[in-house]
């Protein structure tokens, strides 16, 4: 009956309607419970699954430019009222496009967002949620080798609150990169990698507002990377971790 509880709330948990200190004891529930974090493994594959079958029926910049083209090429009968209602159409057409680029763009950087923290959610549900055990830096680093298409440095964590649990391969828009998972003071935070050119939208361009996200987090672009810090920890732990990574890359 416990477990039907967790289970009902398990949309809203996803969604970050769930408060923060309800979220950290719905944190600890799944990691420790086999059947929510099955369940809570579903849920991310789903969203993921939805979310691939909408950007697969996206329209194309070319379809919208055929279709531009042929309003375009519709032939002017008068310059009264025809033209008048042309220049407006004209208007309308121009912010729409507009807007709609600002919105796709911002919905991009939203969407990518959104997949992180679920990556870092169905990451921590799993039973096994890293491939390389290991706090050394210099065991984790090397694993990565010949996974993926790119290097990067992980920080000396000496003298500081964090410890490296290890580390695994992840996807993200179908792009291999690396996730690491750091503890501090009982808290998990995931450290993500990729290609900064892989990447479907410019994420330093107003980035999303903390409210809008169940995690902190932070992001930054150095060298090409993409780096992505996320965790329920206060936002000066994910500042910490993040200003680690930023002096080691």
């Amino acid at each position: 009956m416990v477990c039907e509880a967790w289970k009902a709330k398990l949309d809203t948990y996803f969604d970050g309607e769930v408060p923060e200190e309800e979220m950290r004891t719905f944190d600890a529930h799944v990691r420790s419970c086999p059947s929510c974090s099955a369940d809570a493994l579903t849920r991310v594959q789903m969203k993921h699954a939805i979310q691939a079958a909408g950007r697969r029926y996206t329209p194309s910049v070319e379809f919208r430019k055929r279709m531009q083209q042929k309003i375009a090429s519709k032939p002017r009968h008068s310059l009264g009222l025809g033209w008048t209602l042309a220049a407006a159409a004209a208007v309308i057409l121009v912010v729409g496009t507009l807007t709609s680029a600002y919105l796709g763009t911002r919905s991009g950087r939203n969407q990518v967002f959104s997949e992180i923290a679920d990556l870092h959610v169905g990451t921590l549900a799993s039973s096994s949620p890293v491939d390389v055990i290991s706090t050394d830096r210099h065991t984790v680093k090397p694993w990565f080798q010949g996974k993926i298409p790119f290097a990067f440095n992980l920080p000396e964590l000496q003298n500081s609150e964090f410890t490296l649990l290890g580390g695994r391969m992840t996807y993200l828009e179908q792009t291999p990169g690396a996730h690491l998972i750091y503890d501090v003071r009982k808290h998990h935070i995931s450290v993500f990698v990729f290609q900064e050119r892989t990447l479907p939208a410019r994420l330093d361009k107003d980035p999303v507002s903390p409210k809008q996200l169940t995690f902190n987090m932070e992001t930054w672009s150095h060298g090409g990377l993409r780096y992505f810090v996320i965790g329920d920890a206060s936002a000066a732990d994910i500042d910490t971790l993040a200003k680690l990574f930023k002096a080691a890359s």
